[in-house]
């Protein structure tokens, strides 16, 4: 089984029975006297992957978290008395099957619903559309609202279709596994298809919804898929790929499915957790690490040294960049410095009383509340609120992605509340005038005000509520400019474009969402960065699942 635990009184209760949690002080002194093949800095979803991989196949592995609580941005909080909700990650859909398998996180306790209900969209003249995963229902949906686009969205659900196959099979073939691929490969698994190619390299959201449907109504009901977690706006070349990115996974064995973790989503680092230290990991929590020093190992804020000949970075660049300092190498600093990593979300976490009412379609608790509802913008809008937020303001109005955790899983808020997640954009890292602080009302305002256009007991209905604006999310998560991926996920920084695990610094390596394929909690990253470790070891064992040793 590995390696035996230092902390003996952590195993008296899993990393997932204490939500993440560290049950004890970090014993300082006998770390830096243990011998380790590997130190991971950071113990987010991806380094606990990396971790798990490496101890299996009998590395000595530290992980090291410098917050008490471990999981990164996908993790769990307790924002209100009562109520758990991940401050960041909210539903589970990219998590890679590979992954769950190898690491039997289903034997774990590893639970989700498939949020089969889709999609809600209410629109300003009381018509609304249901976009279920169905396709029979949403066919019925769409003929109901946009009868002459039913032969359009078909064509335009076959060109993600086609893509998802041709580059993500459900096998080995899987493009997300490995070495990111050159632009050349990804063609030629497309073959001739020059409509998947400018899904994934040309088309703008808005250009991608205006080539298959007429219905504006329609069109914007799609238009904020193209942008999640991306400063940039839906008019804007490249956006429509963010599209694809976010419905190319298989979770559950089932092509571009999203669905709620029961638990919260910070059970999925908990479980990676469990696994690695299952593997013979050590993870400590609460220590701050200072500085990397390249083929040595780190040292920590207080001052010792835990010494490894390899780190492994589950910080995002920029952090590394930082803990690197002057052993940096400088081509690698500039390309670092030139991903951009201003985050322009900002998630709300509620606590209602009652569930939205849409005035759409009237009721608190209905089959829309079971999926993810969007409340959209017209096109001036959107572009107006990327302008703004450009120009450090806000705007009257803001796209929202909304989920309710609480209507699949009743432990994680009291009798009679229900959680609310709140995704919207665009807001600004810095405003023109005053700071987060002063703008923090402003900003919750604006957001219900956009969510209440379409709701008869928005906000009545909120009775506590958490503002996490891009700094807020940088402070809390530690995530450069508060960009929930680790920076763009544009094409320009993506496949191949995007970071390798290995830098040019020897024995410096990074496994978060920086690396292929990107943003989302995935997990291959780390299962791909560890690959690398391992085969610069030398390792020789089987490919991906090595035995405990």
């Amino acid at each position: 089984m590995g390696h035996a635990s230092l902390l003996c009184d952590t195993h008296t209760m899993s990393w997932t029975r204490r939500l993440g949690l560290a049950a004890a002080q970090a014993p300082v002194a006998e770390l830096k006297h243990r011998v380790w093949d590997a130190i991971i800095a950071g113990a987010g979803h991806n380094g606990l992957t990396c971790a798990t991989y490496l101890a299996r196949a009998g590395k000595r592995v530290l992980v090291v978290e410098a917050r008490q609580r471990i999981g990164g941005a996908c993790t769990i909080d307790e924002p209100f008395p009562g109520v758990r909700m991940s401050p960041c990650a909210y539903l589970a859909g990219l998590l890679h099957p590979l992954v769950i398998e190898e690491l039997d996180l289903r034997r774990r306790g590893f639970q989700w619903t498939h949020a089969t209900s889709g999609l809600f969209v209410p629109f300003e003249d009381g018509s609304s559309v249901q976009l279920h995963e169905d396709d029979d229902i949403c066919e019925a949906e769409i003929r109901q609202l946009a009868p002459g686009d039913v032969a359009g969205w078909k064509a335009m659900s076959d060109v993600i279709r086609r893509t998802r196959d041709a580059l993500r099979p459900a096998n080995c073939n899987d493009l997300w596994i490995g070495e990111a691929p050159a632009r050349e490969q990804i063609e030629a698994r497309l073959g001739n298809d020059a409509e998947a190619i400018h899904l994934l390299f040309d088309w703008s959201m808005a250009e991608f919804v205006e080539r298959y449907l007429t219905d504006e109504r329609l069109q914007i009901a799609y238009l904020g898929q193209g942008v999640i977690g991306t400063n940039a706006s839906p008019f804007d070349k490249g956006t429509a790929s963010i599209r694809f990115h976010h419905s190319s996974g298989r979770l559950g064995g089932l092509p571009g499915a999203w669905g709620y973790v029961k638990g919260g989503m910070g059970m999925v680092s908990f479980l990676l957790a469990d696994a690695a230290e299952e593997a013979g990991a050590e993870i400590v929590a609460g220590l701050p690490i200072a500085r990397i020093l390249p083929g040595e190992g780190v040292v920590l804020e207080g001052g010792e040294t835990l010494r490894a000949p390899v780190v492994i970075s589950n910080a995002d660049p920029r952090v590394t960049l930082r803990l690197l300092g002057d052993a940096a190498d400088p081509a690698w600093r500039q390309r670092v410095m030139d991903i951009p990593m201003e985050g322009c979300t900002v998630k709300l976490n509620v606590l209602l009383r009652e569930l939205p009412n849409f005035k759409a379609r009237p009721g608190t608790f209905e089959i829309h509340h079971k999926g993810q509802v969007n409340t959209p913008l017209s096109k001036k809008q959107w572009a107006e609120s990327y302008r703004l937020a450009r120009e450090g303001i806000i705007a009257d109005r803001l796209w929202t992605e909304i989920y309710f955790q609480s209507v699949h899983d009743g432990s994680v808020a009291p009798a009679g509340f229900h959680t609310m997640s709140v995704f919207s954009q665009y807001v600004p890292y810095r405003f023109a005038e005053g700071d987060w602080e002063s703008h923090r009302d402003e900003v919750k305002e604006t957001v219900f005000r956009s969510i209440g256009a379409f709701c008869s007991n928005i906000p009545d209905a909120v009775a506590d509520c958490q503002v996490l604006g891009p700094p807020d999310i940088e402070e809390k998560v530690g995530l450069t400019g508060g960009h929930i991926f680790q920076g763009e996920c544009l094409p320009a920084y993506l496949w191949s474009n995007r970071l390798s695990p290995r830098t040019p610094t020897p024995g410096v390596y990074l496994c978060g969402a920086c690396t292929h394929p990107g943003g989302s909690v995935i997990a291959i990253n780390g299962r791909n960065a560890a690959m690398a470790v391992l085969a610069d070891m030398g390792f020789t064992g089987a490919h991906g699942i090595p035995e405990a040793s």
